[in-house]
């Protein structure tokens, strides 16, 4: 009879046992007996490897804004929003994307951030589209991420079809070129980017004198540059990430090459200067967004990122920021953290992150996306030239602003000194 009695007690204590782990995971997502909801969200970028660099760049643009709305305790169903955010490494690779991909479906995320290259993004997508996971890249570029008919896929940037066309166009006519050479790193992201700068180029005139690839973990690229150099180009155009683009600059230098180098969003870093040295100087590259400068929260945001974290914002930490305002927000309007509910609600965001104007199309793709071109003087990243994204109306807004400061600190001396102040005369 003991045997028998221990037996049932403990098979009674694991009913229990698992009860209770069904009890604390229903917690977990808010029940009656809590006044507090909890909401996991995964990050997926490279946090090893030759970009690492980037991809904590990313992830902490993504928890700033995690602590931000932790902050500011919302509310869903009458219940204390807590977010937490899960990283996790895909090391650039598209097989480990797959692989994390499945990982945070897995453990019943409700949403996802990243990933940060084309190449790791696009093959992910397939996994968060097939659970209903909505997925938010802050830096992914390769148009074919948001053109597969995924409901779920979205980004906050431009795309390589506007950044190529400025980059394309920008090489011939800001920067007369006559004759181009291209390299990308065979990835989505840099053969992508180089086929857009190749149609704009040549749109605008100019000659592709030669066409070459890498690798994206190449270090070495004296004897690709070498037989560029026969072609004396005006510009030597890269489609790749930073890592390659400062070894590649130094070692144009190095060969005595006079060309132009020029790179997309993923050279445009100050890892890249760090990188190239001198042969940075002069230099030009693209973001695919505004600069930081000039981003409507831009320079308070750099400085809570520096404050935050000891580091400058590399590129795409502002993205990733508002890609968490995107699917907590999503969230908060339909008042519920189910993806089934919220998912509608990504596609009618709008509202002014800190990259600026956030709304979608019907792809997913963002709209009024801007694209800077920049050239390295002095060691650092200057603005050449600012396209698209509204940046006429960002900078008449920052104009106006400050016309309506200065006529209030004007009424307000009028006003102390007993005087009377017109209305201002409508607007016809």
């Amino acid at each position: 009879m003991h045997k028998h009695f221990k037996a049932a007690a403990l098979a009674l204590a694991g009913v229990l046992a698992l009860y209770g782990c069904g009890q604390q995971e229903e917690a977990s997502q808010g029940d009656a007996g809590t006044d507090e909801i909890t909401v996991v969200i995964g990050h997926v970028a490279p946090l090893t490897g030759n970009i690492a660099h980037l991809g904590k760049d990313n992830e902490n643009g993504a928890r700033l804004a995690v602590d931000d709305l932790n902050a500011q305790r919302l509310k869903i169903d009458g219940k204390t929003l807590k977010i937490e955010m899960v990283g996790e490494d895909d090391q650039a690779d598209p097989k480990t994307a797959t692989i994390v991909a499945q990982k945070l479906v897995d453990s019943h995320v409700v949403g996802v951030v990243g990933h940060l290259n084309s190449g790791t993004t696009i093959p992910a997508s397939q996994i968060y589209a097939n659970a209903g996971i909505p997925q938010i890249s802050p830096s992914a570029t390769n148009p074919v991420y948001t053109q597969q008919g995924f409901k779920t896929a979205f980004r906050v940037m431009s795309n390589d079809i506007q950044q190529g066309s400025v980059l394309g166009s920008y090489a011939v006519q800001g920067l007369d070129a006559g004759k181009i050479a291209i390299i990308d790193d065979r990835t989505a992201y840099g053969q992508g980017l180089a086929d857009e700068v190749e149609k704009a180029a040549k749109a605008a005139g100019a000659e592709i004198v030669a066409r070459e690839f890498t690798r994206n973990d190449a270090t070495d690229f004296r004897a690709i540059l070498t037989s560029i150099k026969g072609h004396a180009p005006d510009v030597v155009f890269y489609g790749g990430m930073d890592a390659q683009a400062g070894p590649m600059a130094k070692q144009m230098r190095q060969l005595g090459m006079d060309a132009k180098f020029m790179s997309g969003d993923g050279g445009c870093s100050p890892e890249f200067i760090k990188l190239a040295g001198d042969a940075a100087e002069n230099a030009y590259c693209s973001q695919t967004g505004l600069p930081l400068a000039k981003m409507p929260k831009g320079a308070d945001f750099a400085r809570r990122y520096e404050a935050k974290f000891n580091s400058p914002v590399q590129i795409y930490a502002p993205y990733s920021y508002d890609a968490v305002q995107v699917l907590i927000g999503a969230m908060v309007r339909a008042n519920s953290i189910d993806p089934v509910k919220y998912l509608p609600e990504i596609g009618k965001s709008n509202f002014e992150g800190v990259s600026g104007k956030i709304e979608f199309d019907g792809k997913g793709d963002l709209r009024h996306g801007a694209v800077t071109v920049y050239q390295v003087r002095d060691g650092k990243l200057t603005v050449r030239e600012i396209a698209g994204g509204g940046a006429i109306e960002h900078a008449a807004a920052a104009v106006q602003a400050n016309v309506d400061a200065a006529k209030e600190v004007g009424d307000s001396a009028v006003r102390a000194m007993g005087g009377t102040v017109k209305p201002a005369a409508a607007k016809p």
